[in-house]
């Protein structure tokens, strides 16, 4: 098949660039449930995603490159994903919410993705996604992970090790508790979100080149090590992003580690996470050249989660993660955009959620951000602003779910799957206040956020 043939093509072009050491910059879809012959339940708590079950995980750790479909459709590796929504805060934004909308109440065609996906040979896979940002009205490379991967004879306990190419921190990671794949699996980007997020939260996804190494043995200890690159000003053009906090000036080195168990349709696991990042800060034209001097940026984050999943009737999860971030701006202080060099930023996000029959499902979530107060970085300013310069905020997020499709013998399964779901976001603390928390007026409760989606799939 031509599809086919270009793919692979394509992805074994990816793969020789791992061995070489460069990359390009990824997303779970029909196309691995038609390639495994397996139902979307298989992998996904809900029958949806992007939260894994084990043998999801196993599959991401395994490269994509299970096989069992039948037929045709088993090697096509091409998936569509659809997402709208409405979003309504419980106070407008006194103007729009983003260019070609209102202050509130909007409703949006948030994205558009394309994937091409699945595997190359028994050692090679990956996935490649593509997406028309509705909000922006622009397209860009969106999450993206290749793999090149082997088992090793070990005699009893298996062993695999893998190469990596991916395009942020956490893209790769098979554990939902950390952040490229975390919840909220989808949220608003038409309502006011806090400003301070640790660079491990996202500042180097999407914009970022990273290639690691990792280990998998007996099926429980992941261990992985890698280095990141941001893009450079061409690359940042073709796909269409940009810098978060600025460029790397050196590469950022990244280390994971996790144990998992597995018993009794249950599973539970303790992990933890590096990341250093020296940064050319991103203010005026600087964010290359480095002529004011560099920001440093240390994470060290702690994570976990259990799964109770049964004969798949009654779904249980909880996960967390716990980010501590070592913060030295001293290109930021000589930009003007820092008040002193010396911060921290810590991060604790949570969430617990119950789904009936792959079918019916709630979450509660909870995220909570502290830190060093400093007037410049967290500046005074309409909505987006912190009064007292303080990056401190608090939050509940509540969501509904109803995923009809995704099972076993499901219509048009495995190629069509729904969710349609209903989040709120509860706000007792935003950008360091309750009330009154940018100086302008505005209290927290007034971001409190209701968003509803349909999230499709085929």
């Amino acid at each position: 098949m031509r599809i086919l043939s270009s793919w692979r093509f394509v992805l074994g072009t990816a793969c020789l660039l791992i061995a070489c050491g460069a990359a390009r910059p990824a997303a779970a879809i029909p196309a691995f449930a038609t390639q495994t012959g397996q139902p979307c339940a298989a992998c996904h708590v809900g029958a949806y995603g992007p939260q894994l079950t084990p043998f999801g995980r196993a599959f991401k750790l395994g490269g994509y490159t299970q096989t069992g479909g039948q037929g045709w459709q088993s090697a096509l590796p091409v998936s569509l994903m659809l997402l709208g929504s409405y979003t309504n805060t419980d106070k407008g934004q006194g103007g729009p919410a983003s260019e070609h909308y209102g202050a509130n109440g909007n409703f949006a065609m948030d994205q558009i993705s394309v994937f091409l996906a699945g595997r190359v040979n028994d050692y090679a896979g990956g996935f490649i996604q593509g997406t028309f940002d509705g909000i922006t009205s622009a397209f860009h490379l969106d999450n993206t992970d290749l793999r090149v991967t082997a088992p090793i004879n070990t005699g009893d306990s298996p062993l695999r090790l893998g190469l990596d190419v991916n395009n942020g921190p956490t893209v790769q990671d098979p554990f939902n508790s950390t952040y490229a794949w975390g919840f909220p699996y989808v949220a608003s980007a038409l309502a006011p979100t806090p400003g301070a997020q640790p660079l491990l939260a996202g500042g180097l996804i999407g914009n970022s080149v990273g290639v690691s190494a990792y280990a998998w043995y007996d099926q429980a200890l992941y261990l992985e090590a890698g280095l990141y690159n941001t893009y450079g000003p061409t690359l940042l053009r073709m796909t269409g992003t940009e810098y978060g906090p600025g460029a790397t000036n050196s590469p950022a080195p990244y280390l994971r580690a996790a144990y998992e168990w597995d018993w009794n349709g249950q599973s539970a696991y303790v992990g933890a996470i590096f990341l250093h990042s020296d940064i050319n800060p991103a203010a005026a034209s600087y964010a290359a050249s480095g002529v004011l001097g560099r920001d440093h940026y240390t994470d060290y984050a702690l994570d976990g989660g259990y799964q109770f999943l049964g004969d798949g009737t009654n779904v249980v999860s909880f996960l967390g993660i716990f980010d501590h971030e070592v913060q030295n701006l001293g290109g930021s202080v000589a930009a003007g955009t820092s008040s002193q060099s010396n911060n921290a930023l810590n991060q604790i996000r949570a969430n617990i959620s119950y789904y009936y029959q792959q079918t019916y499902g709630v979450t509660l979530g909870w995220q909570k951000t502290w830190g060093t107060t400093n007037p410049l970085l967290y500046a005074p300013a309409p909505v987006s602003g912190s009064a007292n310069g303080s990056p401190n905020s608090n939050a509940f997020i509540f969501e509904a779910d109803w995923v009809p499709f995704g099972k076993a013998g499901s219509w048009a399964g495995p190629w069509v799957n729904l969710k349609l779901g209903a989040q709120y976001t509860l706000y007792t603390q935003f950008n360091g206040g309750s009330s009154n928390y940018d100086g302008y007026g505005r209290n927290a409760m007034d971001n409190n956020t209701l968003y509803l989606f349909a999230w499709v799939s085929f």
